[in-house]
């Protein structure tokens, strides 16, 4: 089993065998706080902060028969000893946040979490049960302000789903245009309809332009920056020409939406064709800039 997965049937165990979801969201928020290495990264949703992956891992435990198929967080094995299937650091942390949170009721939880943390409170739509005037001024603060208009690149290699949608949030990103052909991915939360509903949970609009991407037969055999280069200025001849519509599409949603971002594979924006994506529609306003992140 994988560490990970440990860590959440050790908190639920912690708990009596069984948690609320919302309380659940919030003691592995503040594990993954106090982790030197944390195993879960979270983003601020309709009700604080979230970890997609947590709940693809209880999806995942409910069918391995280890978590009850609830809403709350139930553990089937009631003998488990998950909690010293930990090291010993994390057993530390987690009786620790026992001891100053286990007798929380669930809105005191919601608001300790909420006024230490108020980043992860702005798309919160219950803040002014939990928060008075000024405490929400305090979270409005950290809400993002930047509207300029603006065409971002960036590519989910080696993030989280948590950690990409984080930086798309800070940057207020409104709109994210996927520029792969086929979207797949082996990697949580990136295949297309994960990566759309993770999206527009958090407010950014998904949009796949299919037209835009480059066949996988072309991908292959790309060892060294100039395969890399060569392959993008075919992409420049022989596939952008055909697709000034999507083009012109894209520059449509920026003077719509102000801040647009294009998004696929590569960590890297010069091994990706996203860059040359954005470089044309740079050319149809050079007033707009491209801000790789």
């Amino acid at each position: 089993m994988l560490y990970r997965k440990k860590i959440l049937l050790a908190i639920v165990e912690l708990f009596d065998n069984e948690i609320s979801a919302t309380e659940f969201q919030k003691i592995l928020f503040l594990f993954s706080e106090k982790q030197a290495d944390r195993k879960y990264d979270f983003v601020p949703y309709k009700f604080g902060c979230f970890s997609f992956q947590a709940m693809a891992d209880k999806n995942s435990l409910i069918k391995e028969g280890y978590l009850a198929n609830t809403k709350n967080w139930k553990n089937i094995i009631r003998d488990g000893n998950f909690i010293y299937s930990l090291v010993e650091t994390d057993r530390k942390i987690l009786s620790k946040i026992k001891l100053q949170v286990g007798n929380l009721s669930t809105n005191e939880l919601i608001r300790q979490i909420y006024l230490n943390y108020p980043y992860f409170a702005i798309n919160s739509e219950i803040v002014s049960k939990h928060l008075n005037e000024k405490e929400i001024e305090i979270v409005n603060r950290f809400k993002p302000k930047n509207t300029a208009e603006g065409i971002f690149t960036i590519g989910y290699e080696g993030k989280s789903l948590e950690n990409y949608l984080n930086i798309l949030i800070q940057q207020n990103i409104k709109i994210l245009c996927d520029v792969r052909k086929n979207p797949l991915s082996r990697k949580y939360g990136f295949a297309k309809k994960t990566l759309q509903n993770a999206c527009e949970s958090v407010n950014i609009k998904y949009i796949h332009l299919p037209e835009l991407g480059i066949i996988s037969k072309k991908r292959k055999k790309l060892n060294s920056q100039n395969d890399y280069d060569r392959l993008f200025i075919d992409y420049e001849k022989e596939i952008l020409p055909t697709h000034q519509k999507e083009i012109k599409f894209i520059l449509s949603l920026i003077k719509n939406y102000g801040r647009v971002a294009l998004t696929c594979y590569e960590a890297l924006p010069k091994q990706c064709h996203r860059t040359r994506v954005a470089n044309a529609v740079h050319l149809l306003d050079l007033n707009i800039p491209i801000i790789h992140l």
